[in-house]
């Protein structure tokens, strides 16, 4: 049976498109741009894959914080972060239909973290070679991003280094299709997202997801 937390964090990757154009679509089409004549789907494939490894970074941290012994021990305390992470999902899908703009100020949370990545970053460009762009990709994963946030705070609360790196995967391949489109067809899909209704219809799915966790909590 299909873990329904598992489900909703890919959910909510793939809803977040909106989210990943404004805040991912500009590196991914700069990096896009810089790439050697000839194909660039193996580029491509390699700072998504890449991307994904940081993601399972993030949720192996997360989740092996979580289960440091008496950290999370307490049931009040994961029902708490539990909590948390789904009202956040709620907060994020209002976001992207344009109803809280201001839950952009939560990345800020993360810039200090990103100021020591970029520097490494910027040392692999341009990209010439396959693992570059893999690095790349992994160094990426730590952008700042609410939706990013909101999916460790899961890992957090599984307690578990596995169950962590599961539930950020699961949400790196739900932002998978949207970061491969942007590569490959960046002006159509910004066209796209840009449309008012289509991202209201975005927003309330991520919100329904959030809501629908919620509610079987309570059961």
């Amino acid at each position: 049976m299909l873990d329904p937390a598992l489900f909703s964090l890919f959910i909510a990757g793939l809803v977040g498109g909106g989210h990943c154009l404004g805040m991912c679509g500009g590196v991914v089409t700069a990096f896009t741009l810089q790439l050697p004549p000839g194909p660039r789907w193996p580029y491509l494939l390699g700072f998504n894959v890449g991307r994904l490894l940081g993601y399972g970074l993030i949720g192996a941290i997360a989740g092996a914080v979580g289960s440091i012994p008496g950290l999370l021990a307490l049931t009040l305390v994961k029902t708490v972060l539990w909590w948390l992470a789904n009202l956040l999902l709620i907060v994020m899908g209002c976001y992207i239909a344009g109803w809280a703009a201001w839950f952009t100020r939560l990345e800020r949370l993360g810039v200090p973290v990103w100021a020591r990545v970029q520097p490494l970053l910027r040392r692999l460009l341009p990209i010439r070679w396959f693992w570059q762009a893999l690095v790349a990709g992994a160094l990426w994963g730590w952008l700042p991003c609410g939706l990013v946030y909101t999916a460790s705070l899961s890992a957090l609360a599984s307690g578990s280094t596995e169950n962590g790196i599961l539930l950020m995967l699961a949400f790196g391949l739900g932002t998978l299709p949207n970061l491969m489109l942007i590569g490959a067809a960046a002006g159509r899909l910004r066209a796209w997202l840009g449309y008012r209704w289509l991202r209201s219809i975005l927003g309330l799915l991520l919100i329904v997801v959030g809501v629908w966790r919620l509610v079987a909590g309570l059961h």
